[in-house]
């Protein structure tokens, strides 16, 4: 089959622009990366010594950091299993033909234009333990006045709230367009059967959802894992006592503030890993239930 370009530099012309920012941006980091994590940086890092795979060694055999770990997997969690309940909960209130749905759905979707940076500062306002909205409601509620920032569990709580908050309007627009193009036949079919609300979510909306909910499962996780960094270093800063020190913070601190740039860089080789394993394990088991009718 004749090529219907005239020569073969213009294809590799078109796909430049594309080639050199892949390899300036993605490409280079990622080998500099590789590189570094082979190095024990010392004297603040203006000395690196070849370590080979001695970071990683260190990694895997250090408590502290399987802790941090083992916090990451909690926050993962709780994001996504939180944001994906509330989004389609929110979504499938938002869908009901009422006046006004369009105001409703862009005031319930505007969160996600903020940055994370002022979303911490929100959150943080609210829960501050002396003059938060949300500390105040529950002492007048439960007569108790409680310290979000000194205690380990309620600052991870604090942060999955927020970070929950966060993405919310994300999943909403997305629940929002699976949920308008759920056949109506299928649910007056379901009215004439006499099937009840819960049968028809159950039965017919859920399975229909089930590929906007195997994507964005895929996208919160990596949201949790990667675009959360903000949040936590604006409201606790991975405290309190490293309470909320997930990976994603725990890098910048080994990076920045220790100046342990490689084991920083093993860390962002793991974080990647880890969560291209998880995504992988997701697509082979989950992907398994969803319906793409036809």
């Amino acid at each position: 089959m004749k090529s219907k370009y005239p020569g073969k530099l213009l294809p590799l012309l078109f796909l430049a622009p594309t080639l050199i920012v892949s390899v300036l941006f993605l490409y280079y980091p990622a080998g500099m990366s590789f590189r570094l994590s082979l190095y024990k940086t010392l004297f603040m890092g203006r000395k690196k010594v070849f370590n080979g795979l001695g970071n990683f060694v260190d990694l895997f055999t250090s408590p502290k950091f399987h802790a941090v770990v083992g916090k990451s997997f909690i926050f993962s969690f709780s994001v996504v299993v939180g944001g994906l309940v509330i989004g389609l909960a929110i979504a499938l209130l938002a869908n009901r033909k009422v006046r006004g749905a369009r105001l409703y759905r862009t005031g319930l979707i505007w969160p996600y234009a903020l940055s994370p940076a002022i979303a911490g500062t929100i959150w943080l306002f609210l829960f501050n333990p002396n003059t938060g909205m949300l500390t105040y409601v529950i002492e007048v509620l439960f007569g108790v006045q409680p310290d979000w920032l000194a205690s380990g569990p309620l600052s991870m709580f604090m942060v999955i709230v927020a970070a929950t908050w966060k993405n919310l309007g994300y999943n909403i627009i997305f629940f929002l367009a699976g949920l308008q193009n759920v056949p109506g036949e299928f649910l007056e079919a379901a009215d004439v059967d006499g099937a009840n609300v819960f049968q028809k979510f159950w039965h017919i909306t859920l399975p229909l959802l089930s590929p906007t909910i195997f994507f964005l499962v895929v996208m919160n996780m990596i949201y949790s894992f990667f675009r959360t960094f903000a949040l936590i270093d604006i409201m606790t800063k991975g405290g309190p006592a490293g309470a909320t020190n997930i990976m994603i913070f725990n890098l910048y601190r080994d990076a920045f503030q220790y100046f342990r740039s490689g084991i920083a860089a093993s860390q962002s080789l793991l974080l990647f890993v880890l969560v291209s394993i998880l995504t992988l394990i997701q697509f082979k088991t989950s992907g398994k239930g969803v319906y793409y009718g036809g």
